[in-house]
């Protein structure tokens, strides 16, 4: 090939590599998209998700095991999944740095999944007896902690159709207060909480702990003081449904020596976690329904609106953000709905912003060396 011919081939060369690198480009960006992931196969990336509602639906149905009773309700759960997809797109451009999509509340309205698997009790009050926690040193905190990696934490356990989210933040504290008192982890049992747990505020005459209607972790605390402890998990099975309670105090695994309420001040937070073991805290659910993974940081999240009791069990210096987002620290959250959910059952949510309310309502608990 001559050198004019080289010179006429060369423009032609570079513009097969621009084009080729401009679709690999785009190609990446689609699949760094992580609603698109979820809800759109690989075939389909350049799809609105919105297009694929049956197949998508029934990949979900698949996944999930879910079934209908009748055609009506199908047709009814498909119309809310559909709604529900556009629901987890809106949240995915309010929360770029977590990845929301399909999860297995797809199918349910939002007034549903708060009534079904949030549960922390309104209005939101301290028993007045409570103890504020002690300010401690915070000069020496590690970067990184998680109560998870000593041993201190149970498996992820699952709440089912039953607003108890508050008995298993109690009992998820209370486990890892008597690991550290005794080198023991040992399951304790939602299930007392639900049947037997009717403490109330003296304060509030409504807020008492009313099984899978609802209750509060600092009011377990109190009940569990007054009863004389908890009993084991394998002893006293969770149900997920209100029953009659049968305590057998000869059966008690686990006992609280003494409460208290932690601080808003995140500092404080690591302090006493770290110290304390793993923290019963209350937070706003609005983006969980449809939360997949990596770090929460939504643009807006009321902190006034708590309406979900976890476990706070450590937190990190820098989690997961796509390029065009500062990595963020962030809180290692336990959840009660199971291995299915979130990352593996757990929620990370970004620190040092109060993000959904995280730090307005916490406590930690300290067991009795039984």
């Amino acid at each position: 090939m001559g050198h004019s011919s080289l010179l006429s081939f060369f423009p032609l060369l570079l513009l097969f590599i621009s084009a080729v690198t401009a679709t690999v480009t785009v190609g990446d960006e689609l699949s760094s998209d992580p609603l698109i992931r979820q809800v759109v196969s690989e075939e389909e990336t350049t799809a609105d998700p919105l297009l694929n509602v049956d197949h998508h639906f029934t990949l979900f149905k698949s996944k999930f095991g879910k079934t209908y009773g009748t055609q009506e309700e199908h047709d009814f759960r498909k119309s809310i999944f559909k709604s529900n997809l556009r629901r987890a797109k809106r949240h995915q451009l309010l929360d770029p740095t977590a990845e929301h999509g399909v999860t297995k509340f797809s199918d349910l309205t939002s007034s549903e999944f708060r009534r079904t698997y949030l549960g922390l009790k309104k209005p939101l009050k301290f028993p007045a007896d409570a103890n504020k926690a002690p300010i401690l040193p915070t000069s020496n905190l590690p970067e990184n902690f998680d109560w998870r990696e000593k041993g201190a934490v149970t498996p992820v356990k699952d709440q089912g159709s039953c607003g108890s989210c508050w008995s298993f933040s109690t009992t998820g504290a209370l486990e890892g207060s008597h690991f550290l008192q005794t080198g023991e982890l040992v399951s304790l049992s939602e299930q007392q909480l639900v049947d037997c747990d009717h403490e109330c505020d003296p304060a509030e005459r409504n807020a008492c702990d009313a099984g899978c209607n609802g209750g509060l972790m600092n009011n377990a605390f109190e009940y569990i003081l007054k009863a004389g402890g908890v009993q084991k998990e394998s002893d006293y099975p969770y149900k997920g449904i209100d029953g009659t309670c049968h305590f057998d105090k000869s059966k008690i695994a686990a006992s609280v020596s003494n409460f208290s309420v932690v601080s808003t001040d995140e500092d404080q937070i690591q302090a006493n976690l770290v110290t304390y073991g793993p923290l019963a805290i209350g937070i706003n659910a609005a983006w969980m329904q449809t939360y997949i993974g990596k770090v929460s940081c939504p643009y807006i999240c009321s902190k006034n609106r708590m309406d979900h009791g976890v476990l706070l069990v450590g937190y990190g210096s820098s989690g997961y953000a796509p390029l065009r987002f500062k990595e963020k620290p962030y809180w290692i959250i336990k959840n009660s709905w199971g291995a299915d959910w979130g990352e593996d059952g757990y929620y990370m949510l970004c620190s040092g912003y109060n993000a959904c309310g995280m730090d307005t309502m916490v406590s930690a608990v300290v067991s009795t060396n039984t």
